[in-house]
């Protein structure tokens, strides 16, 4: 009694593994290939949104898998009725593969408006019919007798986690543009921010503990950490309700942006804490903090934490070991309910070892680390991501010109490099791209503010080659002792990234460590 011939399994195994792997990894693509065979639409070896929305091959893949799993788990229906699935493994490969087939039938983010990002409590009646159909398929391939069924993957349990893998990869997708290896790596990052490496033990459970891990972005300043934070805090679960047909904690004040940087330590601490009347002066009524306001759903994201101040961390110390808090004035406590997400430009290590950041306070917040390239990173591996880029602003711009978006991305790219050439570092990233584009839109010229360093001449000498170069020399010369080539080495890396956590992330050192070994006077000879 067979129940898969060996190209049928080789089918429902690839099937039952692609459900759960990381879309923007490459594991995914060699699944799709392996499922499709000739049939797979070839693009680039990485998932992205083409910048000109054409020939976008990752859709065509998606409903062609839908396709090719619809064949399969029909054959497969009619053979768990003939009794021939008995085994455990045959269960669950028939299993995983109507998984799969109700996401790609009810889910595929391209047919279903409702799923988009647009506050879906104002339509249940669409969310009710959608539901009621996937229920119905949901009993119609798993409702049947002799199959046993896990008991953590009901059908609103499906239903809840398929509205979150559309809302994460809608995040991620379309506002996490380019073609990079960099910006690859980040959206493969952020997608296991929301449902870690492991999305099967996700599903089992972890999904109700993810609000107690908080994660931490790093980067240089205009490099898309907001993007981020809003991807990861806006794609979290939400439990599906039978009842009212709807989502739960899906409202629009599910994201709150604090930027620390722009408000003084009284303001900072009345928007976290709250406040009551007469606490301090202006307090003229009592105020709901953000960490009050904000449901289990909700995500509070703290940008530029490192420039708390030392009294507040550790305020916000106790919120993340016990997630108690009290309104600034009062002695009452609260519970907070979400979810952090931080970011900073700063190196932390090193404001821990100014005495300006506590260590206790890192530690409860590096569980979770993303760290967003540069621009000129992204456009060293690929420079064709500048015009990808200057086309994603150019449509934001041009609404109701999309005719032109081609003429003004092309504008912009030509100025460039013939301004500043091929190699322009932009010290702004991200940001200053955004303000080129406007400024070519608007007066066909863009020159870098007085805080933006000149573009480099291409005839001046790279005094980081000139240091690299000479320690090479010295190592090849044999010159060299074994601590003064581990002291160049790790300097080397650290003035690389910029930063001591990093820098021992990437040396496989602790930052204590990596402190201890950097040379400040070589920092400047080997920076590049």
């Amino acid at each position: 009694m067979v129940f898969l011939n060996r190209a049928e399994r080789h089918q429902a195994n690839a099937f039952a593994r692609i459900g759960y792997s990381n879309p923007f990894l490459p594991e995914r693509l060699e699944l799709e290939r392996q499922i499709l065979g000739e049939r797979f639409q070839s693009g680039t070896t990485v998932i992205h949104l083409p910048s000109d929305l054409q020939g976008q091959a990752v859709f065509r893949n998606f409903d062609l898998l839908t396709e090719q799993s619809n064949i399969l788990v029909d054959k497969m229906r009619q053979r768990v009725l003939d009794g021939k699935c008995q085994r455990e493994e045959d269960q669950h490969l028939y299993r995983e593969t109507v998984i799969f087939h109700l996401y790609g039938k009810h889910f595929s983010i391209h047919e279903v408006p409702w799923v988009r990002r647009a506050n879906v409590t104002e339509r249940p009646s669409a969310i009710g019919k959608s539901w009621s159909q996937f229920q119905k398929d949901y009993n119609w391939y798993l409702g049947l007798p002799g199959l046993v069924l896990p008991t953590y993957f009901s059908a609103t349990h499906c239903f809840s986690v398929f509205f979150q893998i559309d809302r994460a990869f809608s995040h991620i997708f379309e506002f996490i543009i380019g073609s990079s290896i960099p910006i690859a790596k980040l959206r493969a990052a952020v997608w296991e921010s929301i449902f870690t490496h492991d999305m099967s033990r996700y599903i089992r459970g972890v999904h109700n503990s993810m609000k107690d891990i908080t994660t931490l972005i790093t980067g240089k300043s205009g490099t898309g950490k907001e993007l981020v934070a809003q991807a990861i805090g806006n794609s979290r679960y939400q439990a599906f309700s039978m009842e009212k047909k709807t989502f739960g904690g899906a409202d629009r004040e599910s994201f709150k942006a604090v930027n620390i940087s722009a408000l003084s330590s009284t303001l900072i601490e009345s928007e976290l804490f709250g406040h009551c009347k007469g606490s301090f002066s202006g307090a003229v009524r009592d105020r709901i903090g953000w960490l009050e306001a904000c449901g289990e759903n909700g995500t509070v994201f703290l940008d530029e934490i490192g420039e708390l101040d030392l009294s507040i961390q550790v305020k916000l110390l106790r919120v993340l070991q016990d997630r108690d808090f009290s309104r600034v004035g009062e002695t009452e406590t609260r519970r907070f309910a979400g979810k952090f997400v931080t970011a900073t430009n700063r190196d932390l290590a090193s404001e821990i070892d100014r005495r300006n950041f506590r260590e206790d306070l890192y530690y409860r917040l590096c569980a979770d680390m993303v760290r967003t390239p540069t621009l000129h990173e992204q456009l060293t591996d690929r420079p064709e991501d500048l015009l990808e880029l200057t086309r994603f602003f150019a449509r934001k711009l041009l609404v109701d010109l999309p005719e032109e978006v081609d003429l003004l991305a092309f504008e912009v790219v030509e100025w460039v490099e013939k301004q500043f050439g091929k190699n322009y570092d932009w010290p702004g990233n991200i940001r200053e791209l955004e303000q080129c584009v406007r400024n070519v839109l608007i007066r066909k010229s863009y020159m870098p503010s007085s805080r933006t360093p000149a573009p480099k001449s291409h005839a001046s000498p790279d005094r980081s080659v000139q240091g690299v170069d000479a320690f090479v020399r010295s190592l090849l010369a044999g010159e060299m002792t074994l601590d003064e080539v581990s002291e160049h080495y790790v300097t080397m890396i650290y003035s690389r990234l910029g930063q001591y956590d990093l820098a021992g992330k990437k040396l496989g050192l602790d930052w204590r460590t990596v402190r201890d070994k950097v040379k400040p006077e070589l920092i400047s000879k080997l920076k590049r």
